[in-house]
């Protein structure tokens, strides 16, 4: 496990905020110099605590403006790599989080519509072992880097 100080912390809010920021203005914020920014950056990039750099997607400006999870349920002979398989064949699905406990997975979808999500929701309680889902729409989100 990595040992992360607060400047460490500082700097990985600033890339989560804006992963295009520079180094020197990362280095204004947290008060170092460019070149020891780097450094720090660079070793959380090696050590694996730093995975990548992604792009934020508005969705809405795309055409896909409801977002929604449905909890899946499977039939006691799914495996987790056919939950995943199942439903990442939906191009609607974002995410899916295989849990422990009454659920076995939590899929994350984007959608233009309800009659949309309608149509996703049946696809996926057609493809194969789901014996049960229940969707929530989400109405807001706020996330932490």
């Amino acid at each position: 496990m990595q040992e992360l100080d607060e400047i460490d912390h500082s700097l990985l809010r600033l890339l989560h905020e804006d992963g295009r920021r520079t180094f020197a203005d990362m280095a204004i914020t947290v008060g170092l110099s460019t070149a020891a920014v780097k450094r720090r950056v660079d070793r959380m990039r090696e050590s694996g605590v730093i995975t990548g750099f992604t792009v934020q997607v508005d969705h809405k400006k795309l055409g896909w403006a409801v977002e929604a999870f449905s909890e899946i349920r499977y039939a006691g002979t799914a495996s987790i790599s056919d939950i995943v398989e199942s439903a990442a064949r939906q191009p609607e699905v974002q995410a899916v989080y295989t849990l422990a406990g009454d659920l076995d997975a939590l899929v994350q979808v984007r959608v233009r519509d309800l009659t949309h999500l309608q149509e996703v929701i049946d696809r996926i309680r057609r493809s194969g072992t789901v014996t049960g889902t229940r969707t929530l729409m989400v109405l807001g989100r706020w996330t932490r880097g």
